[in-house]
């Protein structure tokens, strides 16, 4: 079997029921920001495997990408439920227990300080796209359920905690706007 296709040779592909649409379609937008988002992830776990202190990063990373895969088939599928209320509450019980251990912000933190939380900052801007897009795609076909925009939402705000808690556990000062 081929790898590729020649249907997106001319701006299309085709969603998982084989349907062809424009590569510009909604879902095929929002599809390839979470695919963006995982593979930065990817990236992100492999640098935390290769950084003395950090494996429990990596394996933290490496369950969010398990989960997105679970987000990417409940967007690929319309009405297909596998992202619940639990995967939300599993982020925000994370979110809670790093934010009370990290000092409490005083000022916009930037994105920096450890090259690993510099790049979870940036893994958090590429989950604030696909949130957007998440969102457009919900307003188009009113297809994406509540929770898979709740958990969109509470990934960007973990990486952002996770950021500052790579800061914390490396004794590196966070950049702050002033």
């Amino acid at each position: 079997m081929k790898l590729y296709t020649k249907v997106g040779d001319h701006g299309a592909t085709k969603q998982i029921n084989g349907k062809k649409v424009p590569k510009y379609d909604p879902q095929i937008i929002a599809l390839g920001d979470l695919d963006e988002l995982d593979s930065w992830l990817g990236y992100v776990a492999s640098q935390a495997n290769a950084t003395p202190g950090f494996t429990w990063l990596a394996q933290a990373l490496e369950d969010r990408q398990r989960e997105l895969y679970e987000l990417l088939a409940d967007v690929a599928v319309p009405r297909h439920h596998t992202i619940t209320e639990a995967h939300v509450k599993t982020l925000e019980d994370a979110i809670d227990d790093m934010m009370v251990q990290v000092p409490r912000i005083t000022a916009f933190v930037l994105p920096g300080g450890h090259p690993l939380a510099a790049a979870l900052q940036y893994g958090r801007a590429v989950a604030r796209r696909a949130e957007r897009s998440l969102d457009q795609l919900a307003v188009d076909d009113k297809s994406v359920s509540d929770v898979v925009l709740q958990y969109s939402n509470r990934l960007s705000d973990y990486l952002f905690a996770l950021a500052r808690y790579v800061n914390f556990k490396a004794g590196v000062d966070e950049v702050k706007s002033k």
